[in-house]
């Protein structure tokens, strides 16, 4: 059995390896970080593919499905993105569309193409790492909050299709909260609420994967905001995000 992960290299990607190696699984790596892949191949005790690429290149999207399309990957964890705060006419517009096309470009490219095979051969699982940003619009990270948003219903989009043709192949959406990973740095933001480990999102994500759970949402506040969020008019949430996003921004005060 083999996994292909991709932003491998640190976070939430790096310890759903670390779960997956525990359960036999071989791996293909990727990120764009060569040294960490390197790092973390040497801790994992199972047969393991590192593959140093940037799919914020549509084209290497593509040559990393025609590097991997003959290795019989069971599962496709679709996790690499990043994010980005800031008044959206104030945000680096390259800087996005680099995000866009990790965020969104990639995901899609990747799912379509492993998709097919998996429904050829008619098993495997694809889980795609969206956030709870998915679950409304955020001010101050407007593009941050769309790409996952697409992620989100692109997938449930999909599992409807699989279902109806009771297809073995599954698919998954992993709608985190705040988790300790690198991704306030790169955000340039501080969360205000708690934040999960990823070694505990990994583990639970992997349970929840296996046992074919469509919206995977690790932590009890998450899942209520998940519930509630729906009853909720849009004004209201844009006033409440906006306040998170502002402290985030604002390292918390």
């Amino acid at each position: 059995m083999k996994a292909l992960i991709t932003g491998a290299s640190s976070g939430i990607g790096r310890d759903i390896s670390r779960t997956l190696s525990k359960m036999g699984y071989d791996l293909i790596l990727v990120a764009r970080d060569k040294e960490k892949l390197e790092k973390l191949e040497k801790e994992l005790t199972c047969d393991v593919k590192i593959i140093p690429m940037d799919l914020r290149h549509e084209d290497n999207c593509t040559n990393l499905y025609n590097l991997t399309k003959d290795d019989n990957i069971d599962i496709l964890i679709n996790n690499a993105g990043y994010g980005l705060i800031g008044v959206f006419d104030k945000t680096d517009m390259d800087n996005e569309l680099s995000m866009i096309n990790l965020n969104i470009k990639a995901v899609h490219i990747l799912t379509k193409l492993f998709l097919k095979d998996f429904i050829k051969r008619d098993s495997g699982y694809i889980l795609n790492v969206s956030s709870s940003a998915a679950f409304q619009p955020g001010p101050l990270m407007a593009t941050y909050y769309s790409t996952k948003s697409y992620v989100y219903n692109l997938t449930l989009a999909i599992y409807e299709e699989l279902r109806r043709r009771d297809s073995h192949v599954h698919i998954s959406v992993l709608c985190p909260g705040p988790v300790n990973t690198n991704f306030n740095n790169v955000a340039n933001c501080e969360f205000k609420i708690k934040a999960l480990s990823s070694e505990y999102v990994a583990s639970y994500t992997v349970d929840k994967m296996f046992k074919n759970k469509l919206v995977i949402i690790p932590g009890f506040k998450i899942k209520l905001l998940y519930i509630f969020g729906r009853f909720i008019p849009n004004k209201l949430k844009l006033k409440f995000t906006y306040n998170i996003q502002y402290r985030k921004q604002n390292k918390g005060v």
